[in-house]
C-alpha cells in the first residue's frame, strides 16, 4: 500500500470511529472482546485494512441479555417517537454517506457508486420505516355476537436476531434493522466475519444517535464465528426471529434450528436469476440491463444475473454484441469513477469461479468471453460468457462471480419452462415489447420468483416493495411493502359491552 493510500485509509477509518484494533460487540457499551482476532482485507490490494477482536460466546450472552432488557424498555415507547430515533439515525447517515460508502468500496470492493448507493439505501430504508411509524394498521372485524367488538393489534415481538453476508455489509442490516426499531423490537447482528470494520462503524453511528435521545441499547452487535457467536443466536429462546442472509446450506441449518425451538425465520438465501429476451424486445435497452445485472458487484448480487435466455431470431447478433460489451470492461480499483468492475470479495471466491468454469467446460459449455483470473494484487477476474444447455448441471447452481450461462429457445413457454427448472426462486426478468408476453411471464404459469421484472434487469429492487424469494430461496420478505408484520405478534381482541355472554357458532351453555 503507497503511502498516499495508506493516508487516505487511515483518514477514512478516523472519519468513521473506526481504529486499527476494535472490539467487535457492542451491548449499549463496547465490550473489551478477547476471541480471536479478524483481519479485514482489501480484496483490491490483498493487503489488511484494520482487525476486529472477535466475541465469545460468554460475551455474546451478554449481548443478548442487554437486548432483552434494551426491548422490554423501547417496547414501552410509542411508534412515532421509535420512528423519530430512526429518523436521526438517517439523518446521521447522510453526514458519514461518503466516508460510509468509501469503507463499503474499501472493504468489500463494490465500485464507489454502489458502496455510495448502498448507504443510500440505508437512508431510504430510514425514510420508509419512519412513515411505518404512524401506519403499523390492525383491522377491525364484525362480531356474530351482539354488544361485541372485534379488531386485531400488532405488538413488538423481541429481539431479532440478524445474520448478514458480506456482499450487502450495511443495507441488508438496515432493511431489518430500521422497520424492526420502528416495530419496537431491540436486535443482535452478526454481520460477515469479511466485512467487520463496516459493522463497526454503523454500529458507533447508531451508538450516537441512541445515547442523543436517552433510548436503550437496541442495536447490539455481535461479530464472531457461527461457533461461538451464530450456533448460539439460533437456537437462544429469548430471540423470537432470525432473519439471515446467505447460502442455502446456512438457510437449512439455521431453519432447522430455529424451527426445533419453534421461533420464526426470515430466510433470503441463495438467487439463479434468469433474464429472458424475445425476437421483439428493445436490444439496446436489454443490453445494458443485462451488463449491469450481470457484471455489477462482480457478480456477487443475490440478484445478479446467471442465466440468460435469447430467442433464436435475435440470439446470435445479441450474442455478439454482448461479448463486446463484455470486453470492453476492464476490472480495476473500485475507488475510481471509471471503474466498472471490482475485485471478488477473497481469494477463496476466486478458486470457486476457476472451478464453476472448469466444470462448465467439462459438462459441454464454450466460454466465449472471460473465463481467467487476473494475474496481480487483488481478486480480480475476468467478466465471463459461457454458451450453455440445459442439460447441464452446473447451470443449476449459484457461483458468487461474474458468470453469465446462455441459452437459446424457440418459444417463450419453454423458456419460462427452463426458467423455473432451477431449485432458487429469487430474482427475473422479461425483455418484450409485446404486452402478451410481458402478462405471461407475470401470471400464474410464468416465473415462479419472488420478484418478476419487465424490460429492468434481476438486480436493483427498490426498498418500496417487499424483497425476497420462493423455493430454496427461502420465501422470506424485508424491506417494503407489508414486511414489518414479521417483526411484530399479531393479537385478536373481542371486547364485550353488554350485559349478555352470548357465545360464538350459536354453542349454548347455561347452569
Amino acid at each position: 500500500m503507497t503511502v498516499q493510500t495508506a493516508d487516505r485509509v487511515s483518514s477514512l477509518l478516523a472519519s468513521l470511529g473506526v481504529e486499527a484494533e476494535n472490539p467487535g460487540a457492542f451491548d449499549g457499551s463496547w465490550i473489551d472482546t478477547s476471541g480471536p482476532l479478524i483481519e479485514s482485507i482489501n480484496p483490491t490490494t490483498g493487503e489488511p485494512i484494520a482487525s476486529v477482536r472477535s466475541t465469545t460466546r460468554e460475551e455474546y450472552e451478554r449481548v443478548a441479555a442487554a437486548s432483552v432488557v434494551a426491548f422490554e424498555q423501547w417496547r414501552t415507547w410509542p411508534a412515532p417517537k421509535r420512528g423519530e430515533v430512526v429518523r436521526q439515525l438517517g439523518d446521521e447517515l447522510r453526514r458519514h454517506k461518503d466516508a460510509l460508502g468509501g469503507l463499503v468500496t474499501l472493504e468489500m470492493g463494490k465500485i464507489l457508486s454502489e458502496g455510495l448507493g448502498e448507504v443510500q439505501e440505508m437512508i431510504d430504508m430510514a425514510d420508509l420505516a419512519v412513515g411505518m411509524s404512524r401506519q403499523l394498521y390492525g383491522l377491525s372485524m364484525h362480531s356474530e355476537r351482539p354488544e361485541h367488538r372485534m379488531y386485531e393489534q400488532w405488538h413488538p415481538l423481541g429481539p431479532v436476531g440478524i445474520i448478514t453476508a458480506f456482499n450487502f455489509p450495511v443495507a441488508v442490516w438496515a432493511w431489518n434493522a430500521m422497520v424492526a426499531a420502528v416495530c419496537g423490537d431491540s436486535m443482535i447482528w452478526k454481520p460477515s466475519a469479511k466485512t467487520p470494520l463496516t459493522a463497526v462503524a454503523l454500529t458507533r453511528i447508531a451508538q450516537r444517535v441512541l445515547e442523543a435521545n436517552d433510548a436503550p441499547a437496541i442495536f447490539g452487535l455481535a461479530i464472531g464465528d457461527r461457533n461461538q457467536v451464530g450456533k448460539p443466536m439460533t437456537e437462544d429462546r429469548r430471540i423470537p426471529l432470525i432473519s439471515a442472509t446467505g447460502s442455502v446450506a446456512m438457510g437449512r441449518s439455521i431453519g432447522k434450528a430455529v424451527a426445533e425451538r419453534l421461533g420464526r425465520s426470515l430466510l433470503e438465501l441463495g438467487g439463479n436469476n434468469g433474464i429472458i429476451i424475445t425476437d421483439d424486445a428493445d436490444q439496446d435497452l436489454a443490453l445494458r440491463a443485462v451488463l449491469f445485472a450481470a457484471v455489477g458487484t462482480a457478480g456477487q448480487r443475490c440478484t445478479t444475473t446467471r442465466r440468460l435466455f435469447l430467442q433464436k431470431g435475435i440470439a446470435e447478433s445479441f450474442k455478439t454484441r454482448l461479448v463486446d460489451a463484455y470486453k470492453s470492461i476492464t476490472p480495476g480499483d473500485p475507488m475510481e469513477a471509471s471503474t466498472l468492475m471490482g475485485p471478488l470479495v477473497d481469494g477463496r471466491a476466486v478458486e470457486d469461479m476457476k472451478a464453476a468454469i472448469a466444470t462448465a467446460v467439462e459438462q459441454g459449455g464454450q466460454v466465449l468471453c472471460g473465463g481467467e483470473a487476473i494475474e496481480g494484487d487483488g481478486y480480480f477476474v475476468q467478466p465471463t460468457l459461457i454458451e450453455a444447455n440445459t442439460q447441464m448441471p452446473i447451470t443449476c447452481d449459484e457461483t458468487f462471480a461474474p458468470i453469465l450461462y446462455i441459452f437459446e429457445f424457440d418459444r417463450l413457454e419453454d423458456a419460462v419452462r427452463d426458467h423455473n427448472s432451477v431449485p432458487q426462486g429469487l430474482s427475473s426478468s422479461i425483455f418484450t415489447t409485446n404486452v402478451l408476453s410481458a402478462e405471461r411471464f407475470l401470471s400464474p404459469a410464468g416465473s415462479d420468483c419472488g420478484i418478476a421484472n419487465v424490460n429492468i434487469g434481476t438486480s436493483g429492487a427498490e426498498i418500496g416493495g417487499a424483497f425476497g424469494g420462493e423455493k430454496e430461496t427461502g420465501g422470506g420478505r424485508e424491506a417494503g411493502s407489508d414486511s414489518w408484520k414479521i417483526y411484530m405478534r399479531r393479537q385478536t381482541c373481542t371486547i364485550n359491552y353488554g350485559d349478555e355472554l352470548p357465545l360464538a357458532q350459536g354453542v349454548e351453555f347455561d347452569v
